[in-house]
């Protein structure tokens, strides 16, 4: 496919507002509809918001980094953009979906790029019952907290509580305890994308959790979790080639 038409979306700091103003004089900027791609000016926490928000569209989104880690973000330059957009490689994620469940009753609904989490509200350790496709298979889980992480998202916060790297492109889903004080040697799971995955939370007048997403969505006194991936919402990203996502994860892997 051949990107012509450009939308440039920057988060609001003075280093992408400024970047945006200049990229548009030199290549245009038209209206999110009208757009061939939508080119992100930010850092990491922009590119999640900006994937959410423009995800029903179906268009591809290139991120360039004026934020500070940039994982998910190409490098900056003025130069060149249409060249490094026809030659830039696509990755194709699949978001999480979320259903909770408050003390009060209370339903909510959410998408997730990375990882939903659960954490522990008080001093008092969270006490969980974890189900997959209906089958309890972790009756009581005493612990900080855990998280369920797509591939897209197993190198952020799930990586920094010890769990796996996924491939970009497996099939799988990560299931990460924080902190687990018991059973104390349960690392967590690698599950099927297509596993249905249910957190009942025990005790939760005494041992209060919310479950939280990377797009500042937090609830809290959840009592029942549901997440499952969204395999019917497909988001297109594209990177420089040569830097794809699927080569930045795999490089993570060696890191020391």
């Amino acid at each position: 496919m051949s990107y012509e038409k450009v939308v440039f979306i920057a988060s609001d700091t003075e280093k992408a507002e400024s970047a945006k103003k200049r990229l548009s004089r030199v290549y245009g900027n038209h209206k999110v509809e009208d757009a061939d791609v939508i080119v992100a000016l930010g850092g990491d926490g922009f590119m999640l918001n900006t994937l959410e928000r423009f995800m029903d569209t179906g268009k591809p989104i290139y991120g360039m980094n004026r934020g500070s880690v940039g994982f998910l973000m190409n490098e900056f330059s003025e130069e060149n953009l249409f060249v490094r957009l026809n030659q830039a490689e696509r990755t194709v994620i699949h978001p999480l979906d979320m259903k909770a469940t408050d003390q009060d009753g209370k339903k909510y609904h959410s998408i997730a790029i990375n990882e939903v989490s659960f954490l522990r509200q008080t001093f008092q350790a969270a006490k969980l019952r974890i189900s997959i496709d209906d089958q309890v298979r972790l009756e009581e889980l005493i612990c900080d907290g855990i998280l369920v992480a797509s591939p897209a998202g197993s190198t952020a916060y799930n990586l920094s509580a010890h769990g796996p790297i996924l491939p970009i492109n497996s099939p799988l889903l990560a299931l990460t305890p924080i902190s687990a004080f018991r059973p104390r040697g349960w690392r967590g799971a690698i599950l099927p994308s297509e596993a249905k995955i249910r957190i009942e939370v025990l005790e939760p007048e005494k041992r209060p959790v919310s479950v939280a997403i990377a797009n500042n969505t937090e609830i809290r006194h959840v009592v029942d979790v549901q997440v499952e991936e969204k395999r019917t919402i497909a988001i297109n990203m594209l990177f420089d080639e040569g830097h794809s996502l699927e080569e930045r994860v795999l490089r993570e892997q060696f890191r020391y």
